[in-house]
């Protein structure tokens, strides 16, 4: 089974970094807006019931984790470019030596910046401009999210990173082996659901908490904004590609 996944993966690296920009960026971009989807599902969902989680805290963290996987859901049955997921998919083929480094570094920075656009483009039309988190506890809730989050020490951003990235890269190998729907949405729902509950740091997750959180209101500078999203995509980067990409790849592949 293993074999034949990292077969499918090299042939959707040859795929991914073949595809037009234009193709690409609406895809990223609609990833974008699904992960930013996902985001106020967490929110709605975790803060909304203040009195019953005031005691238990880790029964917000359960709802939260048990909605934002949502975002993952979509993107892998639509087909989404998602820059956390590719910093995996890209990585057997790379190794076949399919396509060079650059290649790989050109997918990544286009789906990254794509990925945000998207982010934001949900954020502001459908959760600030629609005044979906006008109200509390939402309100609070997306500007603390967003404050821990730019306040948060560099070098624990970093390894939040790499385990958030591990476990979204292991959601994405999970589904390829699902024959089903119901596969499917347990193999995102279960890796993801796990990072959201612990509190890893996803880059492209923290795309709608950070700037949601600013546009409600949070005092938070670009620098604050900037600095957690670019360690966490570090962070991602070592998770996705090395735990899982070459790592499956070094473990499962037929030696030529």
């Amino acid at each position: 089974m293993q074999t034949q996944i990292i077969e499918r993966v090299i042939e959707i690296g040859k795929e991914k970094t073949s595809k037009k920009s234009a193709t690409l960026i609406t895809q990223a971009v609609m990833a974008g807006m699904f992960i930013g989807l996902g985001g106020i599902l967490s929110v709605t969902l975790g803060f909304g019931f203040p009195g019953a989680t005031a005691e238990n805290p880790a029964l917000q963290r359960l709802l939260s984790g048990l909605a934002f996987p949502l975002g993952l859901f979509l993107i892998v049955l639509f087909g989404g470019e998602l820059f956390t997921g590719n910093n995996a998919l890209l990585m057997p083929a790379l190794r076949r030596r399919h396509y060079g480094p650059g290649a790989v570094v050109a997918n990544w920075t286009m789906v990254w910046l794509a990925n945000f656009a998207g982010v934001l483009l949900f954020t502001y039309l459908f959760v600030a401009a629609s005044g979906l988190a006008d109200a509390e506890p939402y309100n609070s809730a997306l500007q603390k999210i967003a404050l821990t989050k730019a306040q948060m020490p560099l070098s624990q951003v970093f390894l939040r990173g790499i385990a958030a990235n591990w476990c979204v890269c292991l959601a994405v190998w999970l589904g390829l082996s699902a024959k089903t729907l119901g596969g499917k949405a347990l193999a995102c729902w279960i890796p993801v659901g796990t990072f959201v509950i612990l509190g890893y740091e996803h880059s492209i997750a923290n795309m709608f908490f950070i700037p949601g959180g600013m546009m409600a209101g949070a005092d938070i500078s670009f620098g604050g904004l900037f600095g957690n999203l670019l360690v966490a995509t570090a962070g991602n980067i070592v998770g996705g590609s090395l735990l899982v990409g070459l790592f499956f790849h070094n473990l499962y592949a037929p030696k030529k």
